[in-house]
């Protein structure tokens, strides 16, 4: 992986807080250090065709074990995130240089390279940009599409806040096979934890994607051990369900730096159990809930197994 900027670098505007104490990790949050040619590979490709991957950039601690398999997740429209939520790795500031138009070029060859069935494509969130990059992704798509047929294509994308409503047709139109936006944690910890986000138009935003296409699947994810509540939690899977979400991931909170929000507790795996076997309950199609689960995490699979759950579903 490329070597991470220095915090101060990545986070300026967390700077001024004070160190958060950091939590001794449990022994079922210990991962392997990445190793193997398959992780090699799919580094020289990514360098190769000069992108960026939200695995390197946010420390996913499962991308040893998905790049060994030749799986990364592309971070479109730049490097530099315009929001500032206090979970997040990914630097922040002002993006100095716009959009490039190659990029989405780019994207397509090392998804044809990697001879991938399926591919997840995200993004930084571009509050400079009138349309947040919705274009952007609709031509990422298209141009994965022309060189990849039969790759499906999952996108997980920011929540377009400022922008014209339209835009989220734009991408729509571009009919990825899964379409993606976490709403990262529960409503009262949003001004705390994701404060540039609002969670009833991220909720909204999921909705309008089935009412455009009821038959695109979405997705949406949270994040645990941030200091929500158990009924916190399953509000939160009720709000999904309303929304007509298909798919949710809950995963285990993880502080990058003891400048970023802290660990309120590491929840044991017996408890995302309970979460899994609830959400089922509640009518999703699919459910990842385990303490290394992240959006991309096994995407692959959990797609093919998602299409399975909804023609099961339909007879």
């Amino acid at each position: 992986m490329r070597d991470l900027k220095i915090p101060e670098q990545r986070h300026p505007e967390k700077q001024r807080r004070p160190d958060s104490p950091r939590l001794k990790k449990p022994d079922w949050i210990r991962v392997k250090a990445p190793v193997g040619k398959g992780y090699q590979d799919t580094h020289k490709i990514m360098r190769e065709h000069k992108l960026v991957t939200v695995c390197e950039e946010a420390g996913c601690p499962n991308a040893g074990e998905c790049w060994n398999q030749g799986h990364a997740t592309m971070m479109i429209m730049g490097e530099v995130c315009t929001r500032a939520c206090s979970f997040c790795n990914i630097a922040t500031g002002k993006p100095a240089e716009g959009l490039d138009a190659f990029e989405p070029g780019r994207v397509a060859d090392a998804v044809q390279k990697l001879g991938l069935n399926h591919v997840v494509v995200t993004s930084v969130d571009r509050d400079d940009i009138e349309d947040g990059g919705a274009a952007h992704f609709a031509q990422t798509i298209r141009a994965i599409r022309h060189r990849s047929p039969e790759t499906t294509i999952e996108i997980l994308t920011p929540d377009f806040l400022h922008c014209d409503p339209c835009v989220l047709e734009v991408v729509v139109e571009a009919r990825p096979d899964v379409f993606n936006h976490n709403l990262e944690t529960v409503p009262g910890l949003y001004p705390a934890v994701r404060p540039g986000a609002r969670y009833f138009h991220s909720l909204r935003l999921l909705q309008r994607v089935k009412e455009m296409d009821p038959m695109m699947f979405t997705k949406s994810g949270i994040m645990v051990g941030l200091g929500e509540t158990r009924q916190q939690v399953h509000q939160v899977m009720d709000d999904m369900r309303a929304a007509g979400i298909d798919f949710l991931t809950i995963g285990q909170y993880l502080q990058p730096t003891p400048k970023h929000h802290p660990v309120d507790r590491y929840v044991h795996p017996d408890e995302f159990a309970a979460y899994e076997k609830a959400a089922y309950g509640k009518g999703f199609l699919m459910v990842s809930a385990t303490p290394l689960t992240r959006s991309s995490y096994h995407a692959g699979d959990d797609f093919a197994r998602l299409r399975d759950a909804r023609q099961a579903k339909h007879g």
